[in-house]
C-alpha cells in the first residue's frame, strides 16, 4: 500500500494524539471529515496502524519487566515462538540473528512469578537450550512512535 501526503499527515496527527477528532484533523489538513474518515478506515483495514491502549505496567501491578533471550535447538524455533505467544505475561516475541534465536519481553507482578514462569513454563517447552534473563532496572524510553516518511 502506498501512502500519500494526506495519509502521512493523518498518521502523524494520530501518533501525536490518538484521541484527536476527525473534524480537527480535517480542519488542519483542509479536507472534508469524510475524507479523513475514509482514509483512516482504509489505513486500519490495510493494517497500517491500529488503535491501542498503552498502559504503564508499574501502575497496573506489573513491577518486574524482563527481556529473555532464548537459544533453541535447530528446528524448534517456530514451535517455541508459537507457544510463547499463548502466555499473557509475554508482550513481544521475535526471531533474531545473533546469540539468541528468540527474544521476548514479558511482565510479571513480582520476582516469584518470574521464577515460576522460568522454572515451570519455559522449562516444559521442548527445544529450549538456554534462556538469558535481563531484568529492567530503570526505563529511559517507552514509545510506539515511529518516524513517518512519505513513500516514493
Amino acid at each position: 500500500m502506498k501512502l500519500d501526503e494526506i495519509d502521512v499527515q493523518i498518521l502523524k496527527m494520530l501518533q501525536d494524539n490518538g484521541k484527536r477528532s476527525y473534524t480537527d484533523i480535517a480542519q488542519q489538513l483542509d479536507v472534508s471529515e469524510g475524507t479523513v474518515r475514509s482514509r483512516i478506515n482504509r489505513l486500519l483495514k490495510e493494517g497500517v496502524f491500529e488503535f491501542i491502549i498503552h498502559m504503564d505496567p508499574n501502575k497496573i501491578g506489573l513491577n518486574v519487566q524482563v527481556i529473555i533471550g532464548i537459544k533453541t535447538k535447530l528446528g524448534h524455533q517456530e514451535a517455541i515462538a508459537a507457544h510463547l505467544n499463548d502466555y499473557p505475561e509475554v508482550r513481544f516475541v521475535g526471531a533474531f540473528s545473533g546469540h539468541h534465536d528468540l527474544i521476548l519481553q514479558a511482565y510479571f507482578k513480582n520476582n516469584e512469578d518470574l521464577v515460576n514462569f522460568l522454572n515451570k513454563e519455559l522449562a516444559k517447552l521442548e527445544g529450549i537450550v538456554a534462556a538469558d534473563v535481563s531484568i529492567e532496572l530503570k526505563q529511559y524510553k517507552d514509545s510506539f512512535s515511529y518516524m513517518i516518511q512519505e513513500q516514493d
